[in-house]
């Protein structure tokens, strides 16, 4: 491959996330959660599984542990998340999604599928599967980070 064909693929894989990250996003909105933006969805995955500490969430997020005390704060303070004690580690908190939180996240599950719904009406669903295929074949493990 061409270093210009290198690019232009870059290019078009960079566009669709983010086009995609937006989508989503709006989505979100458009379901009635005011005062979410892209980064909160980062988190809300992290949390999602039985949460997190505000370290783990900076890890997962790439960001420094006063930036994800930050997310916490506002997070929490909207209703999104909770602080817990956490069960392991009695200087630590965990941080844990409340129904609120839960309720976004599925709402963002529903505005994954539509947007992917759309590439189906351009590409066919066939070769979206296979584009799925072809990408688990080549993404990186490991946390979904937003581009900051």
């Amino acid at each position: 491959m061409q270093n210009s064909e290198a690019m232009a693929l870059s290019a078009a894989l960079l566009a669709v996330a983010g086009e995609l990250t937006q989508r989503i996003n709006d989505g979100v909105v458009a379901r009635g959660f005011e005062g979410v933006r892209p980064a909160h969805g980062f988190a809300f995955a992290r949390l999602a599984p039985v949460g997190a500490t505000a370290t783990d969430l900076a890890v997962h997020l790439g960001v420094t542990k006063q930036a994800a005390s930050q997310l916490v704060d506002e997070i929490v303070r909207k209703g999104y998340a909770e602080r817990r004690p956490h069960p392991d580690d009695a200087r630590a908190r965990l941080v844990v999604l409340t129904e609120r939180g839960w309720a976004c996240t599925r709402a963002a599950e529903e505005a994954a599928a539509d947007a992917v719904r759309g590439w189906a009406d351009v590409l066919g669903e066939a070769q979206v599967r296979a584009l799925l295929g072809q990408l688990a074949r080549i993404a990186p493990n490991g946390p979904i980070r937003p581009a900051w």
